[in-house]
């Protein structure tokens, strides 16, 4: 099994920690001015990217930057093309004019999780990325709703486990305003890693293990931690010869 290892960046964390966690990831997803973002910050993680071989991806959010996007979204599926071609041409446009093309789109926060609860929205969303960028792979959560419509419709999507964030028996995320939500001691995270990699599962927060097989696996920026749980996995990934290089 060969894996990605990706990272949201551009969300207002401080400069020095997005070029560190750049340094150790190989996909970047780039808030795109949604939940956070801004031409600045997009300009920035463009350049870190080319400078280090990562992968760019586009991470749009819901327009709602007090709570960083990640309320219950208030969105229909007529406007979710709107809002990615709005945030997700600021970033392609930015991306070509560095000599870059956008190679995947993963949505964000409860933009994220929404997709994966209403059927039409996830099946807009897939739709609109089809229409207006082909080329794009789509990142989303690993047994869910839209990777299985994703492959229905033969969309190239890499499904994505997540190092620092607890799982629920069904396979959901532990809910952030709930205990067990984080993941943030870097031994739990490689050992976390390490069962994905090895056994293809993942211990939920009442000791039960569920199956997962990602593709990409997600350390978000503003996680205590998250540089060195992003250099715990990357050391682990690049040892056992299983990272998924650009």
């Amino acid at each position: 099994m060969k894996l990605d290892l990706n990272c949201d960046l551009g969300e207002g964390e401080p400069a020095a920690r997005t070029r560190a966690l750049m340094r150790r990831i190989t996909s970047a997803n780039v808030a795109c001015g949604g939940h956070a973002g801004d031409a600045a910050s997009m300009e920035f993680c463009v350049r870190l990217a080319k400078q280090f071989g990562v992968r760019l991806g586009a991470h749009p959010g819901p327009w709602s930057r007090l709570d960083l996007g990640r309320s219950a979204a208030q969105i229909k599926p007529g406007e979710i093309e709107l809002l990615l071609l709005q945030q997700v041409g600021a970033l392609e446009k930015i991306a070509r004019d560095s000599g870059l093309r956008l190679h995947h789109i993963k949505l964000h926060g409860a933009l994220y999780h929404a997709s994966e609860t209403d059927e039409g929205l996830a099946r807009r969303y897939l739709e609109s990325v089809t229409r207006w960028w082909p080329g794009a792979i789509i990142y989303a959560k690993a047994n869910g709703n839209v990777a299985r419509l994703a492959r229905k419709a033969a969309i190239e999507i890499w499904e994505e486990g997540f190092i620092d964030r607890g799982y629920k028996d069904d396979g959901a995320l532990v809910p952030r305003n709930q205990p067990g939500a984080l993941v943030t001691k870097p031994r739990e995270a490689r050992h976390r890693a390490r069962m994905i990699l090895e056994q293809a599962q993942a211990e939920t927060i009442s000791g039960r293990r569920i199956s997962l097989r990602p593709r990409t696996l997600c350390v978000h920026s503003d996680t205590p931690n998250a540089l060195a749980l992003a250099r715990i996995v990357r050391l682990l990934l690049d040892r056992s010869g299983a990272l998924h290089f650009p």
